[in-house]
C-alpha cells in the first residue's frame, strides 16, 4: 500500500468562505486570490470551489493559461503585472489584466503595438513601500496611462500592511486609508482596497468599502487576524486537510529521550505514537514539542523534534491508538474535530500562509 499520509482539498470550504467575501462585502466584487499555485492548494484542485468569483488574481502567466485552459473567460488579474514587454503580447492574446506599479511598465505600455486596449491597476505605495507610485507621483502616473491609446480603464489600488491589527494603538489602516482617499478623490475609475483582512475587519469603513476585494487567505480558511480571532469567529472553513496514520508505537520511560538530537525527554511513563509525516513532506521542521495534533480526533502533541519523514505525538489523552489510527496535523478531523492550521502555524513559529505553499509534491492530493 502507499505511504499512509494524504491532503484533502474541500471545495465546499472554499465555496462557502468564498460567499463569507461576498456576506463581508456584499456591493463589491470578489477576486478569488489563486496566487502561489492557490496558496499550495492546485489552480486546478481549488477551481471548482472558487469560481463563482468574479475575477482570479495571481502573478504568474503560466498559472493565468492554465486558468484559460479551466475555460474561465471572466477577468485574470495578474497583481505584479509584467515583468518584461514580452508578457504584454500575452496579455493581449489571453486578456490579461494587469497592476501597474512603476514607470518601466508605463514605458513598456506605450511602446506596445496591441488592437485591444488593455484594463490596468494603477497602484498607489500608500505606506506598504513594497511596490507602487507615491502618492505625490500617482496622478502623474496616472494621467501618463490614461493618454495612451494602449489603455483602457485604469483601476485604483492599494494594499494595506496592518489590516490585521493595530498599529501603534491605532486603527492599522487609517495612514494608508487617507493617504489613498487624498491622491485620488477626484480620480475616475474603480477602486481596489481590501485584502482578506481588511475584507473581515474593516468593511464598515466607508472609505474601505470598494468595487472589489480580494479574498486571499480566507478563501482557504486562513485567519488573517489570529490568534486575535480564529475561524470560529470569521465563520472560515479549512480547505486543507493533512492527515496520516500512526505507524508505531514506543513505551517511554522517565529519562529516556524521543528523536534527533534528544530534544524531548521523558518526565515519567508514556506510550507515543510515530506518524507518518515529516519535513519533506511540508510539515514545519521547526515544530517543536508541544505542537497540537488529533489522534482519532482528540487532541493531544508532538513530542521531539521533526525528522525527515516522521514525527512523534504524545498518545496518553488517546490509550485507544493503535497502528493505523488516524492522525490530523491540520484541517478537518474524524467525527466533526478540527485543528486549524494556523494554530499549527503558531506553535512552529511561522503563520498558516507558508504551510499551505510548503506542502510537498509528494504527498497525494485529492479533492473531497
Amino acid at each position: 500500500m502507499p505511504r499512509p499520509i494524504e491532503a484533502l482539498i474541500h471545495t465546499d470550504a472554499l465555496a462557502h468562505n468564498l460567499a463569507r467575501a461576498r456576506e463581508c462585502a456584499p456591493d463589491a466584487r470578489v477576486w478569488a486570490v489563486v496566487k502561489a499555485n492557490a496558496y499550495g492548494h492546485g489552480i486546478e484542485r481549488a477551481y471548482p470551489g472558487l469560481r463563482g468569483a468574479d475575477g482570479f488574481a495571481l502573478l504568474d502567466l503560466n498559472e493565468a493559461e492554465r486558468l484559460r485552459a479551466l475555460d474561465w473567460r471572466g477577468p485574470i488579474l495578474l497583481l505584479e503585472g509584467v515583468f518584461e514587454p514580452r508578457d504584454l503580447e500575452i496579455c493581449s492574446r489571453l486578456n490579461l489584466w494587469h497592476v501597474v506599479h512603476a514607470e518601466h511598465q508605463i514605458d513598456w505600455l506605450a511602446a506596445h503595438k496591441t488592437h485591444q486596449p488593455h484594463r490596468v491597476f494603477l497602484k498607489m505605495n500608500s505606506g506598504m513601500n513594497r511596490l507602487g507610485f507615491r502618492p505625490a507621483a500617482f496622478r502623474s502616473a496616472w494621467t501618463r496611462l490614461n493618454a495612451l491609446p494602449q489603455v483602457d480603464e485604469i483601476t485604483l489600488v492599494t494594499h494595506f500592511s496592518d489590516a490585521d491589527a493595530d498599529r501603534f494603538g491605532v486603527n492599522g489602516i487609517e495612514h494608508q486609508v487617507k493617504a489613498f482617499a487624498e491622491a485620488t478623490h477626484d480620480l475616475p475609475g474603480e477602486r481596489s482596497l481590501a485584502n482578506s483582512a481588511a475584507t473581515l475587519r474593516h468593511m464598515q469603513d466607508p472609505r474601505v468599502r470598494s468595487d472589489w476585494v480580494r479574498a486571499g487567505i480566507m478563501s482557504y480558511g486562513g485567519v488573517p487576524d489570529f490568534p486575535e480571532h480564529d475561524g470560529h469567529h470569521w465563520n472560515l472553513r479549512p480547505a486543507m486537510t493533512l492527515r496520516s496514520q500512526l505507524l508505531a508505537m514506543q513505551s517511554l520511560q522517565p529519562g529516556e529521550s524521543v528523536g534527533y538530537g534528544s530534544a524531548y525527554v521523558a518526565e515519567r511513563a508514556m506510550r507515543i505514537g510515530i506518524v507518518a509525516c515529516g519535513y519533506a513532506d511540508g510539515y514545519p521542521r521547526h515544530a517543536g514539542s508541544g505542537t497540537p495534533v488529533l489522534v482519532n480526533g482528540v487532541r493531544t502533541a508532538t513530542v521531539g523534534r521533526v525528522s525527515m519523514d516522521m514525527l512523534a505525538v504524545d498518545l496518553t489523552a488517546v490509550p485507544a491508538a493503535q497502528v493505523g489510527s488516524e492522525v490530523t496535523l491540520w484541517g478537518e478531523g474524524p467525527r466533526g474535530t478540527r485543528l486549524p492550521i494556523d494554530e499549527v502555524a503558531r506553535a512552529a513559529g511561522t503563520i498558516g500562509y507558508e504551510l499551505m505553499c510548503a506542502l510537498a509534491l509528494r504527498v497525494p492530493v485529492s479533492v473531497v
